[in-house]
């Protein structure tokens, strides 16, 4: 096997190079083979097998550098192919020359320097091979014939040809395919760059305008506390207004909270890492912190998984994420939630199961896209699940939204785990 830290195209085009060297090597020494041992001819075979014995070691290197971390350049690819010509000229000096049916061979070199490499190569390439083609002509060892029976040549000579043409068109059209394999898969890797380079801009200017409201909320949320507290001391007598009041209070003093913790990590790197926590541990948090968040939602929970419980990597924004989702759900839900989590020892698998009337088929397409909101005008911004997915994703993990069947929508969360080192 290859090496997998220089697979740039160049890279993985010196191995096709170097899987067909072998196929040419195994076809020539086959057909010397077959023309020893069927056909009564002469020709220099010390020097022929020579020939093919120097490319045998020259492949046998590039084997060698093919297990080097090194890249792959273009000159280096371009010298390659040379190899292939000269050693195929040589070849064909020894067995006639033009007259040799296999001269159209000069083709795939050739082919394969115009699929893989600037136009300056493959003209060089186009003048190397013409020049060898146009030297054959003249300067050659002609293969020996036998006047007496033409047809016999004559057919082989056809044959010759016939099974040059096969051969050039099977191996041209194998890394034609190859090639246009790895142009499309750069052409999807591009495509998914982009679209990350644009989710990081979204995600950098919702940061900049949370920063700045985080700034401005401070002083509008201190007042409402600082108002609360002179209502919760003036009506003593009222329980329940007593209660109200507590928890607008624990509403207010989250609030400032997040803010200044926004604030505080807003010059900090957005994918810190964070401390482990065990998984279990993990999500009883998040829901101890949502109860205060939402205090009036129902609903159950179910974990099952490994003890002691593997470790996740505790991080604000993953929390932030997982609660943005259990508040959509909160939204959507008209009784009820379920929430299940089970892991193992390498993924957390976390669903949350809302009883509300489901996804419509717009929302099911477009869900995770920034300022997309189905909730009616005011209720919703369109950045809560956006942000969660991204965030999500960043982590390694996904998030896959689906209408259940009895009804209602589930929200599926898969997170990769801190795996035990085993020594």
């Amino acid at each position: 096997m290859f090496s997998d830290l220089s697979q740039s195209p160049l890279s993985k085009n010196l191995q096709r190079l170097f899987l067909l060297r072998n196929i040419s090597i195994f076809a020539e020494c086959l057909t010397f083979a077959i023309v020893y041992w069927t056909i009564d001819i002469e020709i220099p075979w010390i020097q022929m097998i020579f020939v093919v014995t120097l490319l045998s070691l020259i492949n046998f290197l590039t084997w060698l550098r093919l297990h080097r971390d090194w890249p792959v350049s273009h000159q280096e690819f371009f010298l390659q192919l040379l190899v292939d010509v000269f050693a195929l000229s040589a070849l064909l000096y020894f067995s006639g020359g033009s007259t040799n049916p296999f001269i159209s061979l000069y083709l795939l070199p050739l082919t394969i320097a115009a699929a893989t490499l600037p136009w300056r190569f493959t003209w060089v390439m186009a003048v190397i091979t013409i020049a060898c083609y146009t030297l054959l002509l003249f300067v050659y060892i002609p293969l020996p014939h036998d006047h007496s029976n033409h047809l016999i040549e004559f057919a082989l000579h056809v044959s010759g040809m016939w099974l040059a043409f096969v051969l050039s068109t099977m191996i041209i059209a194998w890394f034609v395919v190859k090639m246009s394999a790895s142009i499309r898969e750069r052409d999807h890797d591009l495509a998914k760059a982009r679209e990350q380079a644009l989710r990081n801009e979204q995600i950098i200017a919702l940061g900049t305008l949370a920063a700045g409201a985080a700034h401005e909320l401070g002083t509008p949320l201190s007042t409402m506390a600082i108002v609360t507290g002179e209502l919760q001391n003036e009506y003593t007598q009222d329980t329940e207004f007593q209660n109200n009041i507590a928890i607008l209070r624990d509403q207010i003093a989250h609030c400032k909270h997040t803010l200044t913790h926004l604030l505080a990590k807003a010059g900090q790197n957005r994918a810190e890492q964070g401390s482990k926590l065990p998984v279990d541990k993990f999500l009883d948090q998040i829901l101890d912190k949502w109860k205060l968040i939402r205090p009036s939602i129902k609903y159950t929970y179910q974990s099952t998984g490994l003890q002691p419980a593997p470790a996740i990597m505790e991080n604000q924004l993953l929390n932030q994420s997982i609660l943005n989702l259990l508040n959509n759900a909160a939204d959507a839900s008209s009784q009820r939630i379920d929430i299940k989590s089970r892991w193992d020892s390498h993924k957390l698998h976390l669903e949350i199961i809302d009883d509300g009337t489901g996804l419509s088929t717009e929302a099911l397409q477009r869900a995770g896209e920034a300022f997309f909101s189905s909730k009616a005008p005011g209720q919703g911004f369109g950045i809560g699940l956006f942000l969660a997915n991204a965030n999500i994703e960043r982590f390694g993990g996904s998030v896959r939204l689906f209408n259940m069947e009895n009804g209602g929508a589930c929200t599926q969360v898969v997170l990769p785990l801190i795996e035990k080192n085993h020594d």
